[in-house]
Parts: structure tokens; sequence; C-alpha cells
């Protein structure tokens, strides 16, 4: 098999063993980037230089009996996270020559693993789009189809991952942002509970790399495998040691089952307010028919699980309440003017979008404690069930729109369009409550682009989900490298 599109798990393997070392993986994922990365232009900030040492020192460590989680794997970073001397700019063409200078939590834990680090992966402006261009570092194409979009924000991670730009990337997710990129690429990535993974030093050039008050967002690990992505997890997890003084180990607890037909498991493939497109049904019932096959009780429908519309339209409030925290006072002001405006009976996700632009501190308080409701209302789902089969967009990935106005943007699906962001809803259904969701291929679409789903799990049993994502894998089978030409 090719070196460049093994699991981590099997280079690690390889690597104790003897059979490579690290300084090999890594000049074979260097000329592997320089042959390929042209055309889909996933790494925007090369550090090979640096990687290159960094892989002897790997190589070192191990002659001298070192041995840690990730020790000489090859990796990819999100560019959002700040990587002390390497450019982080967010796409922000202002920004173009922003150099921090130390690394993120999650950088530091990368390299005390032992990891190399390639460089950065390319992300959309301010990391808010579901598609992956910037005027600095220009588009990312899909490895399946250059003609369409690998997702965003982290779609340059999961582009570099399909292509076997390094085994392992770090991304992260407050609007399907690890989950979309996977499903649009047929890679895996874990959006984990809210909170479990630090995020300081992921933060715009010129903010200050403080703790963060969790709110939606998230940083997680992608990978080409369901066990890579627990690897890397236990790698990331753990509190910011600045909010606690003291550094600690994080023990999630097991996963509830071992074996496929012990769990309990919702499959979902209709939303209430955006349909599914046929492609992505078609990869839900792939899924299910593997669970009911195994034996594990699956359920279509279930009285407690919370509403997915009102779940959904708080959702939308509270992500696009944070989007507009920097807007001019004039301009917030209009936006509350034309929220008032509003139909009182108005349900859509468009005005959901307003109303959350135009939120008061007050009116977030109430979201929020709504969110709460949410919670309670999970926590008592998940007494019934494992996990929940989902989609994470409706269709598979869309050709590139560069509208510079993604409000006047649509997505169609199946022959009929739909606001741009209305796709976002299913994303949001593990999102506005902080739930755990592990993104697993789940076969092609008829035009044999890579379709995903989503494993969303009770919160703080990340293993839940991730133990069912690595046994659909063993059963159904998972990544697939795109075919070249």
């Amino acid at each position: 098999m090719d070196e460049n599109l093994q699991t981590a798990e099997q280079l690690a393997a390889a690597l104790r063993a003897g059979e490579v070392t690290s300084a090999e993986l890594t000049d074979e994922a260097i000329a592997r980037i320089e042959r390929d990365d042209t055309a889909i232009n996933a790494i925007c900030v090369r550090d090979f230089d640096r990687a290159r040492i960094a892989a002897r020192g790997a190589d070192d460590a191990r002659a001298r009996g070192e041995d840690r989680a990730l020790l000489g794997i090859p990796v990819t970073v999100k560019e959002s996270y700040n990587v002390a001397g390497l450019s982080t700019t967010w796409g922000i063409p202002i920004h173009r020559n922003h150099l921090p200078a130390e690394n993120a939590v999650q950088v530091s834990r990368l390299k005390a693993a032992g990891a190399v680090v390639l460089g950065k992966t390319n992300v959309p402006l301010g990391l808010q789009d579901i598609q992956t261009f910037n005027e600095i570092y220009g588009i990312t194409n899909n490895p399946w189809d250059p003609r369409r979009t690998p997702g965003g924000s982290s779609g340059g991670s999961a582009a570099a991952l399909a292509s076997g730009f390094g085994a392992l990337s770090i991304g992260s997710d407050l609007a399907g942002s690890l989950r979309t990129p996977a499903h649009f690429c047929g890679i895996y990535a874990h959006k984990p509970t809210l909170g479990l993974a630090a995020t300081r030093g992921m933060v715009p050039p010129l903010a200050p790399a403080l703790p963060d008050a969790h709110d939606l967002a998230v940083v997680g690990p992608m990978a080409r495998s369901a066990r890579d992505l627990t690897l890397l997890l236990d790698v990331m997890a753990g509190p910011d040691p600045l909010t606690l003084g003291v550094a600690y180990d994080v023990t999630l607890p097991p996963a509830r089952h071992e074996r496929l037909r012990d769990f309990r498991v919702l499959v979902l493939d209709e939303h209430p307010l955006i349909p599914t497109g046929a492609a992505v049904r078609a990869g839900v019932k792939r899924v299910a028919d593997v669970l009911v096959d195994a034996g594990a009780r699956v359920e279509r429908h279930s009285s407690s699980l919370p509403d997915l519309t009102e779940a959904a339209l708080l959702y939308t409030q509270l992500l696009f309440s944070g989007s507009v925290a920097q807007f001019p006072v004039e301009a917030y002001e209009q936006l509350r003017t034309r929220a008032a405006r509003l139909s009182a009976d108005d349900r859509s996700l468009d005005a959901a979008r307003l109303r959350g632009m135009a939120f008061s501190h007050r009116d977030w308080i109430e979201a929020n404690g709504r969110r709460e409701f949410h919670r309670q209302g999970w926590r008592q789902f998940f007494a019934e069930f494992d996990v929940v089969v989902c989609p994470i967009t409706p269709t598979p990935a869309f050709p590139h729109d560069h509208h510079p106005n993604p409000m006047e943007r649509r997505i169609d699906i199946d022959g009929v369009e739909y606001p741009y962001f209305d796709q976002l809803a299913w994303a949001g259904l593990a999102t506005m409550p902080g739930l755990p969701a592990t993104a697993v291929p789940a076969g092609r679409s008829p035009d044999g682009l890579p379709v995903g789903v989503q494993l969303v799990g009770p919160m703080l049993e990340d293993r839940t989900p991730l133990r069912l994502a690595a046994l659909l894998e063993e059963t159904m089978g998972g990544f697939q490298a795109p075919k070249k030409g």
C-alpha cells in the first residue's frame, strides 16, 4: 500500500518495527505535496525545512528508546492555528504577514506527542464559509472533482488527507467545519464534546491567545480511519492549563458497547426545514442496513428526540449572533431595524439568521436558557439510545460558488434551490447542544462523489460514536483514495 495513504496507526507500527524512518516518511510526503498539490491547493503554508529537522529528531528519539503517540508521523495543521514562525491569516488579506510568536495549545500537544508538522492547510475568509478559498492562498479543490469544493472551513485539511498529504490533521468546527469537509472528501473527522479540547491559540490574527469561554466552537481531529481519530483525540483532549492553573489528564468513559449488535441507534434522514438529497439519503440507508444486518436495535422515530425545528432555529440564532459581534454600531442598528419588521410567525431559517444577527445580550441569555432545555432533552434521549445516525449536509460536494454575498448563494438539492446557509441545519443538530459527532464515509453518490454521515453521541461520551465508527469501518469499509485523471 502507498505509505502516503496508510493510517497513522499503520505508520506508527512500521516506525516501531524499524521498517521505515520518520525522515523517509516525511520526504515521501513532501514529494507527494510538491507533485500533486498544485492541482488541489490544500497546503497553503509549507514548513518543509523544519519538518525534516523534526523527523530526524524523531528518529534520534526512537533510537534512544523513546516512543510517543505520534512520534515521527507527518501531519498538517489548519491555517487558523497559531504556529510559531508561520503565517496565521485566517485568509484575511490585511493580515497576510502576521507571524505569531507562540504555538496554539493543540500545536504544542501535537509536537509534544512527536508529530512532524508539514505545514498548514487552507481556509475560507475568516473561517466563515462552507467552501475554502481566499484572496491570499486561492481556491482549494476537491480531490474527487476539482470543479467542486472540499467544504469548509477545514476544507484544506480534508483535501490534504484525501490526497495523502500527511496522515492526520487538526481542524475546528462551529458550523460543521470538521464534518462537512470530511463528508465531501471521503475521510473521517470528529467534533468533540464542547470544551473537551482546549482551543487557545486558534484565534484570528492580532487577537490575544486567551482561554476560550466555550459556546459553540470546538477543535478536533481529522484522519483517514476511525481508529486514528481516537489516537489523535487522546492527544488533543484536556482542558487549557491556564484555565485550571495545572494540566491534567481527561479520562473519558469507555464506549457503551463493543459490538455492532449491542448499539441502540436512531436513524434520521429527514429534516423539517430542509430536504435531504437522494444521494445522502442513500448513504444514511447504507449505514442503517449494516446496523440492521448486524442485529443492532435501529429505530426511525422517537418521541424523546428534541424538536428538530426548534433546535435548528435556536442554533441558527446563536451561530449568527456571534458572526456580527465586531460589526460597527450603525450596521448593527440596521440589522435590528430589519429584524423588527419580520412577521412574528416567520419561522424560516432566513428569519432566524436575521434575528440572531440582531440579538441583544438579553436575547442571547434567553436563547442560551432554551439551549439548556435541549441539553436536558438530549440527556433523556440518550438514556434510551446510544447514537443518532443522520446527514451532515443535504448533498455531496457542490460546485465552487464564489458569489461575493453568501446570503445570495443557493444550494441545489435534487434540482431545487434553497438558501445557501440552510444546509447547516444538520450540522447544528450536534453543535447547538455541544454533543460529540463523528463523520464517517458512507459510500458514493451516483456521480462518484463521497457521501458521509454523522454519528451523534451523548455529551462527554465521545468514545461511543468513535467506537461505532470503527466498527462500521470494519464492516462496510472506509476511506478510499480518489482516482487520478
